[in-house]
């Protein structure tokens, strides 16, 4: 069982940064490839973003890359999810997810994740 805790969510102005935390419980963290996710109010999960198991590949959406990224620490059981350059559409619940892999690769699709965190909020005012 592997829990997952985000954090680092918060109200911030277009143009600005947030880096967010997904800290995870439990031994199977740096065999777990990550992904982060969103949803803003009234739509369907996004995918935003995901990690290999051992960091070596990153995979993004297209409305994020170049201004977002991922890493990982696994002596630190956290995956990190620095934004930059923010806009008023990436006003959402971002949430991390865990998948257990064999292989360095990324996932996109919320069916393939197995655990899931609570989410944190995250609003850019224009």
């Amino acid at each position: 069982q592997v829990q997952l805790v985000e954090s680092g969510g918060g109200l911030v102005q277009t143009g600005g940064s947030l880096r967010l935390s997904c800290a995870a419980s439990g031994p199977t963290f740096s065999s777990s490839a990550m992904g982060w996710f969103r949803q803003a109010p009234g739509k369907e999960h996004e995918f935003v973003g995901a990690i290999s198991r051992n960091g070596g590949k990153t995979s993004y959406a297209d409305s994020v890359r170049g201004r977002f990224t991922i890493s990982r620490d696994n002596a630190k059981n956290t995956v990190y999810l620095q934004m930059n350059s923010l806009k008023p559409e990436d006003t959402a619940v971002y949430y991390c997810a865990a998948k257990r892999s064999l292989g360095i690769i990324t996932f996109r699709f919320i069916r393939e994740y197995d655990y899931w965190g609570q989410g944190t909020q995250v609003t850019v005012s224009s």
